[in-house]
């Protein structure tokens, strides 16, 4: 008999866990679940698609429940928490949740609860993380609906949603061990939690040619190309590859070049510490790229310097392209890159650490091709598409099982 699913996402923008999403909606049995998609906001892809065109070419409905601005004085309300709790960033942020739990998300909660009622809705599937989908779990508690939350990044959690999750949440897959480690340590029951790791289609193929997408933005075949991708925001710390490339420029010969492909809030600041480093010409900042894959299999070597992650998705793409990776030793690719045998795992913000890996890749082709061939081997093996899926149907089966 199938099983109707509701899928709640609350995010603002695309990333690797739409793509993730995505990837599970193409090939999960839909003889099983039929899905019905509540987003928040409507996001883009790119200048010509977003979420609600994505998810509709999958033949699944989508529906947005849109966020209405602040009202002045909820604003005004915030504001004085923040004057008030100034001397601890703990009390400022839960009086701040407390302001945005009456005055958000019990509104919310309560909408969620009639779609559920309303559809006949047998599972909530949730898309981000306990913070910012509470309430998917709020109305879980309402309708007696079994909720099931996806967590695809590291997060902290208040004492509310500590107690929220334990007591109405039936499971929560993380995406990784370093994602679910964290929430048990926050006080999660160690019994919610399942670790499936996000999967990639390893059949992709670029659309555009290795030397084709280097010629697009300037960039000759003797230069030794690095590259990263993502939204340009603090999180992803890009400020931190641009100061290790200052550092590789004055100690290689080789012609350097880098791609920053995305868009985010942070690229004028990043424009602006590549004008100080004296590496205008050097750092090419693409914008949003719809070819990721194309992109990255153009490079040499992939750099993701971020400070938090669950699972990227984006590490998983380049060493599927055969590209060795420096990453930060983080929560996600610290479960991903095998330091020293595929890429080479950081510290988290040392810039020199960062420009002596992509020195000793750099100036050993041999060792980059090692790398890649052996990242390629482990992504294969490890982190097929199918297994992901398999993983996240066994799941939801679990859970409507009980």
């Amino acid at each position: 008999m199938t099983k109707r699913a509701l899928i709640l996402d609350t995010g603002k923008e695309w990333g690797g866990g739409t793509n993730s999403l995505l990837e599970l909606l193409k090939r999960i049995d839909k003889n099983k679940y039929d899905f019905t998609a509540l987003f928040y906001y409507n996001y883009k892809k790119d200048i010509e698609s977003d979420i609600k065109s994505e998810i509709e070419k999958l033949g699944i409905k989508f529906l947005l429940l849109e966020q209405k601005k602040q009202a002045v004085p909820v604003k005004m309300a915030k504001e004085l928490s923040r004057l008030v709790f100034f001397f601890s960033k703990q009390l400022k942020k839960y009086s701040i949740f407390l302001i945005d739990y009456h005055f958000r998300i019990k509104g919310n909660a309560k909408k969620i609860s009639n779609l559920l009622n309303n559809l006949k809705i047998d599972l909530l599937y949730m898309n981000n993380q306990p913070s910012s989908n509470l309430e998917g779990i709020i109305a879980s508690k309402l309708t007696g609906v079994p909720a099931l939350q996806h967590s695809r990044i590291e997060t902290t959690l208040n004492s509310f949603e500590v107690k929220t999750v334990n007591q109405w949440l039936k499971k929560m897959i993380c995406v990784s061990e370093g994602v679910k480690d964290s929430f048990i340590r926050q006080g999660i029951n160690k019994s919610k939690c399942i670790v499936v790791y996000n999967g990639i289609d390893t059949e992709i193929v670029p659309e555009i040619s290795h030397h084709d997408t280097r010629g697009k933005w300037g960039v000759s075949d003797e230069d030794i190309l690095i590259g990263t991708v993502g939204s340009l925001i603090k999180r992803k710390r890009f400020k931190d590859l641009i100061e290790a490339l200052a550092v590789i420029t004055k100690k290689t010969a080789y012609p350097v070049k880098c791609l920053i492909i995305g868009e985010g809030p942070e690229k004028e600041y990043l424009m602006t510490k590549v004008k100080e480093k004296e590496l205008t010409g050097s750092v090419i900042f693409t914008g949003f790229q719809t070819d990721a894959i194309s992109h990255i299999n153009a490079m040499d070597i992939f750099v993701m310097p971020s400070g938090k992650e669950g699972l990227p998705r984006v590490i998983l793409e380049a060493m599927l392209m055969e590209k060795p990776v420096v990453a930060s030793a983080i929560t996600g690719p610290s479960e991903l890159v095998v330091d020293g045998k595929t890429g080479f795992l950081v510290p988290l913000g040392e810039k020199d650490a960062i420009a002596d890996a992509m020195l000793k890749l750099i100036e050993d082709p041999a060792l980059r091709k090692k790398m890649g061939e052996a990242a390629r081997e482990r992504v294969i093996k490890n982190f097929p598409v199918k297994k992901y899926v398999a993983n996240v149907e066994e799941v939801f089966a679990g859970v409507l099982e009980h």
